[in-house]
């Protein structure tokens, strides 16, 4: 039985258009990847020869083949850009932050249950190999009750960006927003709803208009803290997973490949697609009966992004749930959103 397959445009053909969605849609059976929007520098028909590069969003919405709507413009677009795809008929999967706010969300998912039209959140690292070997463990049990766990995203980089929608002070900028939600969106799809949140902000970079340095500390109740971490400032980066329990712990560097990989041009198709190098392992360390420690390194599994757009396809084409819920966006926005 032949696939049908679902019918695509992306809004933009930057680093995210170039790196993280055509490459999947325009490598996949299940989609065709029909159009883009490239406003000024026609780039994209080198890459895909024959697709259609639309001068704006309006004329890519007008286009009655495209069913689904890749939303991968500017953090403060997605709310107008989503809602205009929703009115022309299009289903939506819209990058993260999904939208600055909760209230913008609510009207989106509202507008697209009045629609009948899917509205898709993009949390693409929920596939990263290093996130999976701490949820394989987790899962496991073999750590017991978990007591404290640390995510961070570290990176150097003092000088003040070229990208004026993450460097100036506008809805959904910072760094928070900008790779705090990626960690969250891990943290809330393994434990929900925290108790409470204290959340910290800094700006730190010469000239920086914006936070660069983000702390949120979750309170879980009986016993579990999560602390992520993200910033800019951090020329020596640490463990980014560090989880410690009842009978042990777990640690793991940010190992996953998949970025550097599409960044090096390799086909998500690759035999040698996610697949961390040697030396990349995660260490288990546990306790037994009489206290001793006993540590083993532990292969992650694949990173596969593939999977995401084969959880779209599944609910664009067969209703199944997908596996980022309405409740876990506008959780996630609740924490997010500047306070007062």
């Amino acid at each position: 039985m032949a696939v049908k397959q679902v019918v695509t445009g992306i809004l933009s053909y930057g680093m995210s258009g170039r790196v993280f969605h055509a490459p999947f849609i325009g490598g996949s059976e299940s989609f065709q990847l029909k159009a883009i929007v490239e406003r000024k520098t026609k780039q994209a028909h080198l890459d895909y020869p024959g697709i259609i590069s639309y001068s704006s969003v309006k004329e890519l919405l007008e286009d009655p083949e495209i069913e689904l709507v890749i939303v991968n413009t500017p953090n403060d677009t997605h709310f107008e850009f989503a809602k205009m795809a929703l009115l022309a008929g299009k289903h939506v999967l819209v990058e993260k932050p999904f939208s600055p706010t909760v209230k913008e969300a609510k009207e989106l998912f509202a507008l697209g249950r009045k629609m009948n039209r899917h509205v898709l959140p993009y949390h693409n690292r929920r596939f990263d190999s290093d996130f999976q070997s701490l949820k394989a463990t987790l899962e496991s049990g073999k750590l017991g009750k978990p007591v404290e766990l640390h995510l961070r995203f570290d990176r150097y980089k003092t000088e003040i960006g070229a990208k004026k929608f993450k460097e100036t002070k506008r809805p959904g900028s910072g760094i928070l927003y900008d790779l705090g939600s990626h960690l969250l969106d891990q943290t809330i799809s393994l434990f929900g709803k925290p108790k409470s949140v204290t959340k910290i902000l800094s700006n730190n970079r010469p000239k920086s208009k914006v936070d660069d340095y983000a702390c949120l500390l979750l309170n879980y109740g009986k016993g579990l803290s999560v602390f992520i971490t993200v910033s800019l400032m951090v020329a020596n980066p640490q463990k980014s997973f560090v989880l410690h329990a009842l009978k042990g712990s777990f640690v793991k560097e940010r190992s996953d490949v998949q970025e550097q990989q599409l960044l090096a041009g390799m086909s998500p198709n690759d035999i040698a697609y996610g697949i961390e190098p040697e030396g990349k392992e995660a260490l288990l360390t546990l306790a037994d009966d009489e206290g001793n420690m006993q540590t083993e390194s532990l292969i992650a599994e694949r990173g596969d992004y593939r999977k995401l757009f084969e959880a779209v396809y599944q609910t664009l084409r067969h209703g199944a749930p997908y596996f980022v819920t309405e409740d876990q966006i506008l959780l996630q926005l609740e924490i997010l959103a500047p306070s007062g």
